[in-house]
């Protein structure tokens, strides 16, 4: 483990120390061409000088207080043989230590107040980047229905796969159900090309992204052939009981409140059901109220139904995505 050893403050701005008794993972750690370290620097408005197999870090005592937190965190993590990839960095920036934990079978809960929750999938392990993907991730696991309400780009349909692949292939449901309204307004395929699916596919795309970062191809089509996944349009949800399932309605902002009590009273024995959507890019005509607004309006008083929101700041996409977000929201307060 780094071990540091701070100087004496003698004024605002000093500096501490961080040995790594390891140079291979001081290499990882510090990144391509020290890319880890520039980022902190300038996330944490702190300077980070190599030398040898120490990390010098200079500035005001809470922001190095923190880049020293950080790096600590981010050795442990290489320590326990894992990867630091950007994603964990970001993570690290925005909630600050926690503990590493060992191998994991599937979703881990670790109690208490700095409590990490993981999700294994197939591919990869899913780790929450901000405190409200962490608590939307727990309210999944927790509730027959739950609501991920915010801007695009703050994770809400990708966890909600994440945690719908790792209930599947731990036999906590039998089927993984995605769906979306396959056109922004009306739902009219019928002027696109070829058959059905061929319809409907470029409007799914986005499930079939999330769902291949999480499964290998091969299983993924062999799951999707024999129905094991499905997706569809909201549409093609009418007359079902889904039962044994975890089932997703992404973009359901652009759901009529008719379709939306049809798509919620589909919600079976055994199931799990995910609503998610952003308020502010409603696309139907205009005079028809959206399903999205509607529910959050009529069920927010019933306990056992969860509502999770995002802001701008649980953006993890590229950070110029949160700049235009709020310089939106902004515009719109006006």
């Amino acid at each position: 483990m780094a071990t540091g050893a701070l100087t004496p403050p003698a004024d605002t701005i000093t500096e501490a120390v961080l040995e790594f008794p390891d140079n291979r993972l001081l290499i990882d750690l510090c990144g391509e061409y020290d890319r880890n370290l520039s980022t902190i620097e300038d996330k944490l408005s702190v300077q980070i000088m190599r030398r040898g197999n120490r990390l010098a870090v200079i500035g005001e005592e809470g922001p190095r207080q923190d880049a020293l937190e950080v790096l600590r965190a981010l050795y442990s993590r290489l320590e326990a043989g894992r990867p630091v990839e950007a994603g964990d960095l970001d993570r690290e920036l925005r909630m600050g230590p926690n503990p590493v934990p060992g191998p994991v079978d599937q979703i881990e809960l670790f109690k208490g107040e700095i409590a990490r929750v993981e999700v294994k999938t197939r591919k990869k392990l899913v780790e929450p980047r901000t405190e409200a993907q962490k608590a939307y991730v727990k309210s999944l696991f927790d509730h027959e229905l739950a609501f991920g309400i915010g801007p695009a780009g703050t994770g809400k349909t990708y966890l909600a796969v994440a945690v719908g692949v790792n209930m599947l292939i731990n036999g906590h449901v039998d089927k993984i159900i995605l769906s979306r309204p396959a056109v922004e307004a009306g739902e009219k395929l019928g002027y696109l090309p070829g058959d059905m699916k061929d319809k409907v596919d470029p409007y799914m795309q986005p499930l079939y992204d999330a769902l291949n970062d999480f499964l290998p191809g091969k299983q993924a089509a062999k799951m999707m052939e024999e129905k094991v996944i499905e997706i569809a349009p909201l549409a093609f949800m009418r007359g079902r009981t889904l039962s044994n399932a975890f089932v997703v309605l992404d973009e359901a902002q652009n759901a009529t409140t008719m379709q939306m009590k049809m798509f919620l009273t589909r919600l079976g024995q055994g199931s799990r059901m995910v609503i998610t959507g952003d308020r502010t890019q409603i696309d139907l005509p205009r005079g028809v109220n959206s399903g999205l607004w509607d529910a959050e309006r009529l069920l927010k008083g019933i306990t056992k139904i969860s509502f999770n929101y995002f802001t701008a700041k649980d953006v993890v996409r590229h950070p110029l995505v949160a700049a235009i977000i709020e310089a939106y929201e902004a515009d719109d307060a006006k």
